[in-house]
């Protein structure tokens, strides 16, 4: 998938691995003013930097006047092998490393450089944003999570300090009862966001516009004056 305007293809460097991301500028009215923030993507479930989803996403929020760095969590090499296992997508840790490189990466990078910070974790990716939050709390502004499984993050939740919101589909109550119990294990402020009749990829009408309008005014919110 090509890049689109405003985007440019970098690479992140974690040790001898190399993550290929998505760097993307503020848009349309927005691209005249300064950046309001950079919002870094964990993706989950087998999914990377060219999610048709996240990627909608991360259109709104650069509409609002954030830097959005899409990344693939896995090499090449590690993704043709989860594929057939399926292990490396549930491995929290190794993806909270990577998320943590990811947001080590911005402070070094001209564009992002001094902004302030926020998570947007999907699915397993979630886990790997809030853990990766609790590694970096002076960074890491805020996190928000779109049918995450913060449940997998584990004790990592209670070290969280950034303001988290917890946005799940109405329709997807498995997940809905997994981030009801995980809420209650954050001691930084928390919000879940139902989106009624939702499922779990927010495939219906207006679902996904919903998600990226919440996550647009809870990141402009925690990351104002940060």
């Amino acid at each position: 998938m090509s890049a689109a305007p405003g985007e440019r293809e970098v690479t992140v460097a974690l040790g001898a691995l190399r993550l290929e991301a998505t760097l993307g500028a503020p848009a349309g009215d927005a691209a005249a003013r300064a950046p309001r923030g950079v919002v870094v993507f964990a993706h989950g479930s087998g999914s990377g930097r060219h999610s048709t989803r996240n990627r909608q996403v991360a259109q709104a929020l650069r509409e609002g006047g954030f830097v959005t760095l899409l990344a693939d969590l896995l090499t090449v090499e590690e993704e043709r092998r989860d594929a057939h296992t399926a292990a490396l997508r549930f491995d929290i840790g190794l993806l909270g490393e990577r998320v943590v490189a990811l947001v080590d990466w911005t402070a070094g990078e001209p564009a992002t450089a001094g902004l302030p910070l926020g998570l947007f974790g999907a699915s397993t990716g979630a886990a790997a944003a809030l853990v990766a939050a609790s590694e970096r709390p002076a960074v890491v502004r805020a996190v928000v999570s779109r049918g995450g499984r913060p449940d997998l993050a584990g004790t990592a939740l209670a070290r969280v300090r950034a303001p988290t919101l917890l946005v799940v589909g109405g329709a997807d109550l498995p997940v809905l009862e997994l981030n009801e119990t995980a809420i209650g294990m954050l001691s930084a402020e928390a919000r879940i966001e139902v989106v009624p009749g939702a499922t779990h990829l927010f495939e219906e009408p207006g679902a996904l516009e919903e998600v990226a309008r919440l996550a647009r005014a809870w990141l402009a919110r925690h990351l104002a004056g940060a």
